[in-house]
């Protein structure tokens, strides 16, 4: 771990984070120094894509499931909203669990061998999530996690991890990475996902007929 990496670690709120890189600076300068950080950590990131397979094997994990399940609490509901969305276009059997709609009771009640799990947790770890993931695999479901360290809550549970880096020169850490990751996994998920251009092109027909989009 680096020294930046070691920093950015010990910074754990973002009040922390606020208090070591907002004050004192000029927007001129704090705008550069965010997209200087955005720009080295999405090339970082692609770069280790490219030399990691653990977006490809969380890929066919997710294929071969029979049922998918995103859940994620926060700031991580975004991202487990948009992965769920991605994935829906193409393959069938894909659940956000929202809390709502869909309850992680009604979920945990009726975990079946053959379901999966993808768990979005990032620092500072909601115990919601990190307890229905728990439960998920306790239950028999698999577990793939999107997290940011090898310690992280559900690193040790999982059955397949995709680390990202969040490291920001912000208040908060940043989603740059962890967008494109999911593009990276949706992409590779639907690709090799038998049935995705079938159900691609029948969405496309509804789209028309039911006159969602501006033409």
């Amino acid at each position: 771990m680096t020294g930046d990496e070691q920093r950015n670690r010990e910074l754990s709120s973002p009040q922390d984070r606020y208090d070591a890189r907002l004050q004192r600076r000029s927007s001129t300068m704090l705008q550069r120094r965010v997209i200087e950080q955005e720009r080295a950590s999405i090339e970082e990131a692609l770069d280790k894509i490219l030399a990691d397979d653990s977006i490809a094997l969380a890929a066919a994990r997710i294929v071969a499931a029979r049922r998918r399940f995103v859940v994620g609490s926060a700031k991580s509901f975004s991202y487990a909203s948009l992965l769920a969305f991605d994935l829906s276009a193409g393959l069938s059997q894909v659940t956000l669990v929202d809390g709502t709609v869909v309850r992680a009771v009604d979920v945990l009640s009726d975990v079946r061998a053959n379901d999966l799990m993808v768990a979005f947790s990032l620092r500072r770890y909601r115990r919601d999530t990190v307890e229905i993931a728990r439960s998920f695999k306790a239950a028999g479901g698999e577990l793939v996690v999107v997290t940011d360290f090898e310690d992280a809550p559900l690193a040790a549970v999982a059955d397949q991890c995709i680390y990202v880096a969040t490291g920001s020169a912000s208040y908060v850490d940043s989603p740059t990475v962890i967008a494109a990751v999911l593009h990276v996994l949706a992409t590779l998920t639907t690709a090799s996902a038998k049935g995705a251009r079938r159900r691609l092109g029948e969405r496309d027909r509804l789209n028309t007929e039911l006159g969602l989009y501006v033409s």
